[in-house]
Parts: C-alpha cells; structure tokens; sequence
C-alpha cells in the first residue's frame, strides 16, 4: 500500500512545523527521514499515523484520506512506533506484543495465530528470554525491542517507526535495521525517523530530509548524505567515504 502527500502543511499554536510536503512511498522500500531536531520528522510521522488530524493539504493512505480512515481498518495495515512509549501497569514483555493483535481480534480470547505472530515476532527481536518480565524493568533498549515486536505481532503492510534504534546498543542497532531492510525487501513499506546519518546510508533505499518543515532532499543515501547537503541541514562540515557497493560512510569535522 502506498502513500501519497500533497502540499501537506501543519502548524501548532500558529507556528508552523511542516509546510508543502509533497512525497510519495510505495513498497517495497526503506526509507529513512533525517534532519535536524525541529526538522518536523515526528510530526510528519504523527501525520502519516493518522494520530495529528488537522493538517491541511492531503495525506493519502491507498488513495484513501488517512484522516477518513476507520481506526482499526487502518491499525490492520499500519503500524506505528513513537519515540517514547511510557506503559504505567504490570504488563509482562509478552503481553505487551500481544497487545500489537488487537486490530485482528474479533472474540474475547486469543487465537493460535495470535499466539503464533506473537511468538515469532518475540524471536525476530530476541526478546523471548525476557517474555514473561514486567516490561517496567526492562532496560531502554529491551522496552525498545518488545515495542517492535508488538508492531511486527500487527502483521502490517506499512510500518512508521521514530527513532527505533534509539536505546539500544551497537549491535541491536545493526541487527534491527537489517531487520527492517529485510521487511521490506519481503514487501513491507518501512519508513523511519533517525538521527544516524551513517545507519541510514547503510541500510535504507531513500533519504528523505528535512529542514523547516520542509523537504530539503529526496533520493537514495549517496545522493542526499553529501557534504554539501548534511552541511546545510545539519550546519556540520564532514567526509564522505565509500563502503561496500558505494555506499556512503560518514565522518564528521568542526
């Protein structure tokens, strides 16, 4: 399923935070938004997520307004994973990605293909040796990873995530962006904010950035994460290096 935005605008309190966002996303690709804080990554998520209805121009999901759209119809095919999640009760780790089956549910009590997306999504994100942990004592980065996963329990054919490699360490970082890059080789439209210029050179197929509120740059990573570029959006001076088939690889001066 694809999106299409056009002119999409949004202002808080009068100030305005997205302005003439035109893009369009259609599977299967990964891609990374970039930019600096302010840019108006996470609103243009929230827009996207259907979760900051009053923005003006169009933000189509399929050819269907996202803000038309009935919530569980769409909680079938998107999902989104915010920046910070903050869950107050005793839920265990994997009740918490059960949780990510509620769009499917059509009875009081789960099914085996509930329990199945469940346990391997659990495996996808190697949280089932925590499962049964109260998800309030996980490290930041366990909380990360078993909020993914319930994303991924979702089965959906979209998935919008802010900043998912936020807590964790080198190697989850890594493992989960081959994750999402794989998803999306497999068919899934996966679009995700990152403040790591070099995690989005390396695994993503577009970069989108922003500056203002506005798109500063659209194409693949060798083409946007250039010095001329990263300098104007992000006012940092860096070198550019050459990875594995031409990817940039980023080292940043004064």
């Amino acid at each position: 399923m694809s999106y299409s935005l056009h002119h999409v605008g949004m202002r808080y309190n009068g100030a305005e935070v997205l302005s003439g966002i035109t893009l369009d996303f259609h599977p299967p690709q990964f891609v990374s938004i970039v930019g600096p804080n302010g840019a108006g990554k996470s609103t243009l998520l929230g827009v996207m997520s259907g979760l900051r209805p009053h923005y003006s121009g169009r933000c189509e999901y399929a050819g269907v307004e996202v803000s038309r759209r009935a919530r569980r119809e769409f909680a079938r095919e998107v999902a989104f994973i915010p920046q910070n999640l903050n869950i107050e009760f005793p839920f265990t780790a994997e009740q918490v990605v059960l949780m990510g089956r509620t769009p499917h549910c059509d009875g009081l009590f789960e099914s085996p293909a509930d329990w199945k997306a469940v346990e391997e999504s659990m495996a996808l994100l190697d949280t089932l040796s925590f499962r049964r942990r109260d998800f309030r004592s996980l490290s930041g980065g366990e909380r990360q990873r078993v909020i993914l996963a319930s994303a991924l329990a979702q089965q959906p054919k979209t998935l919008l995530l802010d900043e998912p490699a936020t807590f964790l360490d080198l190697k989850h970082q890594v493992s989960i962006y081959a994750l999402l890059r794989d998803l999306s080789r497999a068919g899934i439209l996966v679009i995700a904010v990152t403040h790591d210029l070099n995690l989005a050179a390396g695994f993503a197929d577009r970069v989108v950035a922003l500056e203002g509120g506005r798109v500063a740059a659209d194409d693949t990573p060798a083409n946007v994460l250039e010095r001329d570029t990263i300098r104007r959006v992000f006012g940092i001076e860096s070198e550019i290096h050459r990875g594995p088939a031409g990817r940039p690889w980023i080292t940043y001066g004064a």
